[in-house]
């Protein structure tokens, strides 16, 4: 399908990494600081693509316009640096699929909102991401996704036309960024997707069920 692609990329969490488990648990940890109740993975794990602002509203029902909200985000963001390689692993198939573009001469590289503090320990600790030509996070540019200056900047790193890129992402913000970047689209519907019930509204050029999914559309299976 994406015959023309010299590059893939792809969205961190909730597409290459199951992170959910250690971004719960540093949320979790604030609420049984406090005396209350632990709350089960299940609740976090499908708001773990929204980082800070999806595990406080989980653990405690807040937003960010809520006037507790920046004390309790950087009180998570330290209980993330403490943890956050402790159970997080990449997804079934990731550690193939990644072999496989690399086996078939293609570039690849990471864009995420995650910020540079959490992103850069995070994927140097991982051998995953040893072959990544780019790591682009959510403080890289001034802009994070949906606006396409951070899958800009990959592209204009790694060297390539943004029309030679597929992004891959289990977010709408994902697919609108790849889209207004002119890059083909593909959904990852095994990520955390939040409260979405129609991935398909998205509008992404293709939609994988598994990482796996991604070689059949790269044509090398």
């Amino acid at each position: 399908m994406f015959k023309s692609i010299n590059v893939v990329l792809f969205d961190l969490d909730g597409t290459l990494i199951d992170s959910a488990p250690d971004l719960g648990a540093a949320a979790d940890k604030m609420r049984t600081d406090r005396g209350l109740a632990s709350l089960p993975l299940a609740q976090y794990r499908p708001m773990a693509g929204a980082g800070a602002r999806g595990m406080i509203d989980v653990a405690f029902g807040l937003t960010p316009l809520d006037a507790d909200f920046e004390s309790l985000k950087e009180e998570f963001f330290v209980n993330y640096e403490t943890c956050m390689t402790a159970r997080t692993y990449a997804f079934e198939g990731v550690v193939e699929l990644i072999a496989q573009i690399n086996q078939a001469g293609l570039k690849w590289g990471v864009v995420t909102n995650k910020s540079a503090r959490f992103t850069l320990p995070l994927t140097q600790a991982m051998p995953l991401f040893a072959t990544a030509s780019t790591i682009i996070s959510g403080d890289t540019t001034p802009h994070a996704k949906p606006h396409p200056a951070p899958l800009l900047e990959a592209a204009r790193r790694i060297g390539v036309n943004p029309e030679r890129c597929v992004y891959v992402g289990d977010d709408e913000r994902d697919i609108l960024a790849g889209r207004a970047a002119g890059m083909s689209t593909v959904a990852a519907s095994y990520g955390y997707l939040g409260t979405t019930l129609d991935i398909s509204k998205w509008k992404a050029d293709a939609t994988i069920v598994s990482p796996a999914g991604l070689l059949q559309l790269l044509q090398m299976t």
